[in-house]
């Protein structure tokens, strides 16, 4: 059911009504008191991730944790916006935190210098939505699990050179409300024709729809069988940066890291072999993801963090205002082609 805001919490102060006009007039004051109440944990600072915390602090949420263990340097600041350009070797949830908070002085904005791994279970139960970014498929399968187990909302996002991606994943049962135009009945006086007897709506009036939607787990997004005969009719429709994903993560958990510019010739290599290796386990053919993938996929670029960190930190907005439709499941970005892809693999 939607969360219902209660009677203590139904004031607003003046300050917070004239820092949240805006959204309060576009999504309602319910919608930006669930936001209001909210707390998010961030894993990964580096240029996905300052957008999603921007986006996710100038709308207003309770409390934001910024979590990340590595060092600044001069290539993970390149499309960081909130890190100083004297900050090389602070640890860079830290080196975040002052412009984070200043962008709104009214949400807690923290920072956790320790590695998300180290992290215990129960560590994760405080949050109402986690975002992990920069994290190893084991860790998201994980903490997707952790999460489903309490009704936590999670999120997974990436950047790869020219691409990007956004999970999400809200539960067996998420429930949200969805503005319509109302409809209007026909008229009880005889008239010709069929239009009489069709309902009408009237965009000027509008009603709150409430819907339920779920979503399949990470894992299940990810392992996706394809010799079942459902999986391979759907083939066709699924853009080749899912496929890319399955490498880059593999090439993440193999090497640790992702691939380096400083090391493009040796990377390339491995990113064919792992390719080649991936798809032939999913019993696929290699051609699927053509070998020039490999010269759009270094680094983090700042346009594509933009992009993928607007629509991750839109769909967090969404998720915990309850308010709009969520995206259902994967949203791929190809800055080579300017066009992002939504694709459903089904329910839990």
């Amino acid at each position: 059911m939607i969360d219902t805001i209660e009677k203590e919490d139904n004031l607003i102060s003046e300050e917070e009504a004239a820092q949240y006009d805006r959204q309060i007039r576009l999504w309602g004051l319910d919608a930006q008191k669930r936001l209001r109440g909210s707390r998010v944990l961030l894993v990964g600072l580096r240029g996905l991730g300052a957008e999603v915390a921007k986006n996710l602090i100038l709308a207003g949420v309770k409390g934001l944790t910024l979590l990340d263990h590595e060092q600044v340097t001069e290539e993970s600041r390149r499309a960081q916006f909130l890190i100083p350009v004297d900050a090389d070797g602070q640890n860079q949830a830290q080196a975040s935190l002052d412009r984070a908070q200043l962008l709104n002085p009214m949400v807690e904005v923290k920072a956790d210098t320790d590695a998300v791994e180290s992290k215990p279970d129960d560590f994760f139960f405080q949050f109402d939505a986690v975002c992990l970014t920069r994290c190893s498929k084991d860790l998201m399968v994980r903490v997707d699990q952790l999460c489903a187990s309490r009704n936590i909302k999670v999120f997974c996002g990436d950047v790869f050179g020219y691409h990007g991606y956004m999970f999400s994943d809200l539960g067996q049962e998420h429930h949200y409300v969805e503005e319509k135009p109302k409809v209007v009945k026909g008229s009880n006086e005889a008239n010709d024709g069929p239009e009489a007897k069709k309902p009408k709506g009237d965009p000027s009036e509008t009603t709150m729809v409430k819907k339920t939607i779920s979503f399949c787990s990470l894992k299940a997004a990810l392992e996706v069988d394809w010799s079942n005969e459902k999986a391979k009719n759907n083939l066709k429709r699924i853009p080749v940066d899912y496929f890319l994903l399955q490498v880059l993560l593999k090439f993440r958990t193999d090497k640790g890291r992702d691939p380096q510019p400083d090391s493009f010739a040796e990377d390339s290599q491995l990113l064919l072999q792992i390719r080649d290796d991936v798809l032939e386990t999913m019993g696929l053919s290699s051609e699927l993801l053509p070998n020039t993938f490999v010269s759009y996929c270094f680094s983090e670029m700042a346009p594509v963090c933009a992009v993928v960190g607007g629509v991750l930190g839109q769909e967090l907005v969404k998720a915990l205002s309850q308010r709009d439709a969520p995206h259902r499941n994967f949203f791929f970005f190809d800055g080579l082609k300017g066009s992002g892809v939504v694709d459903y693999f089904g329910s839990k």
